[in-house]
């Protein structure tokens, strides 16, 4: 392995470690460096300031997760509308289960959803490209109703965005946010499916879960 990407990866390790711990506004950079056994201006050399090394927990984070949510939107065995439901069901149920274990995560999350703005855009558009293949799916199966698939992955993002950090907007259990993402998914679903899908989709998801 590289030796910049080495050190790299020996810090952040280091960074996780001691921010899970002690949180993150808690934590200086000279306590990282010093975990790492480096000198404090030699850690600048990898990261420019301590908001850089939340971003790249956060990045290693989110190409986890959206590794697992594309391979759900693939899933060519389950009609469309049932993906879309279970896509961003595990969405909550994951991200959920995360924050309730460690308020040191959240507090990651609140900091770099007011100081890096942008860096939530490209997670949005990243999830945008597999929201928009399981809508042209779901059309091509005539289960969806033909349309701008890319504007109504955007407007679905938009719609869900509670639910993807949910401590980060509401206290609700686990269970009032999975009640209210159903509905939210209910009413998007109906605007979603072609003309006489629906109940030919309702047949097809009883029949998968029986």
């Amino acid at each position: 392995m590289d030796d910049k990407i080495s050190t790299r990866d020996r810090i952040l390790q280091a960074a996780v470690a001691r921010i899970k711990h002690y949180g993150y506004g808690k934590t200086t950079m000279a306590e990282i460096a010093n975990d790492c056994c480096m000198s404090p201006g030699n850690i600048y050399r990898f990261f420019e300031a301590k908001i850089d090394i939340a971003e790249a927990m956060a990045r290693i984070h989110y190409a986890e997760e959206q590794a697992e949510l594309s391979a759900i939107a693939r899933k060519k065995d389950w009609p469309a509308d049932k993906r879309l439901r279970e896509l961003f069901r595990r969405r909550l149920r994951d991200s959920f289960n995360m924050l309730e274990q460690s308020d040191k995560i959240l507090e990651i999350a609140s900091v770099l959803h007011r100081e890096r703005p942008l860096f939530a855009n490209e997670h949005l558009a990243l999830e945008r490209v597999f929201l928009t293949a399981l809508l042209e799916d779901g059309e091509k199966a005539g289960v969806f109703a033909t349309g701008d698939h890319a504007f109504t992955a955007e407007m679905i993002q938009a719609a869900t965005m509670k639910f993807s950090v949910p401590q980060l907007f509401s206290r609700l259990t686990l269970p009032k946010l999975e009640r209210e993402l159903d509905g939210v998914l209910d009413l998007l679903l109906q605007g979603l499916y072609a003309r006489g899908s629906q109940d030919k989709a309702a047949r097809v998801a009883a029949e998968m879960d029986a």
